[in-house]
């Protein structure tokens, strides 16, 4: 018999790699919405997969869609907190009129 691959864990792995890569290049805290979005692939993919583990293939791809979703979760809230860190130092400095 053979094993068909598991249906959503390619698009969990898909949107936690844009999480990370869109949290690192550009858009920080808007990459935490594809991060959220490969946890709840990745968590309906792991629920088919403990129906039937016979039947399908990849939960190894699944666990790293996973890994990579939290750590584009992680780098969202770090980019999220330095951008509010670097625009509450521009307004302390425009009102404090040092600047």
């Amino acid at each position: 018999m053979s094993q068909e691959p598991l249906p959503g864990a390619s698009t969990a792995m898909t949107m936690g790699i844009i999480s990370v890569v869109g949290a690192l290049v550009c858009c920080g805290p808007f990459a935490a919405i594809f991060s959220f979005i490969g946890l709840s692939n990745a968590r309906k993919a792991e629920n088919l997969y403990n129906q039937s583990p016979d039947r399908y293939s990849g939960f190894e791809n699944l666990k790293t869609a996973r890994v990579l979703s939290y750590i584009g979760l992680a780098l969202s809230l770090v980019m999220l907190v330095l951008a509010v860190l670097y625009f509450g130092f521009l307004v302390a400095l425009i009102t404090s009129g040092e600047f």
